[in-house]
């Protein structure tokens, strides 16, 4: 069965755009994050639910314009943020 991936509760997470970039204040562990897009789009769509890269992509596909999305190359972002304590794998 394919990892699935979830953010904490939008409520346990303060996200502040800035300019292009945007700081991700993480409550529970008192860190603020300095992220890229997608990052917070892709937490706003695992927050309510545990998602595999592929359902995620297809999230986010409905929302932007992604000709050719990637989902090796977000199963990397998505262990990035597992390794920073934004997303859990389940």
């Amino acid at each position: 069965m394919p990892a699935r991936y979830r953010a904490p509760p939008a409520v346990s997470l303060r996200i502040v755009p800035l300019d292009a970039l945007s700081a991700v204040y993480h409550r529970a562990s008192g860190q603020t994050h300095i992220v890229a897009p997608p990052v917070p789009e892709i937490l706003e769509l695992i927050a309510d639910q545990a998602m595999t890269p592929e359902e995620l992509l297809a999230a986010l596909a409905e929302r932007f314009d992604l000709p050719d999305g990637d989902a090796a190359g977000l199963t990397a972002r998505l262990d990035e943020l597992v390794d920073t304590g934004l997303v859990e794998r389940l």
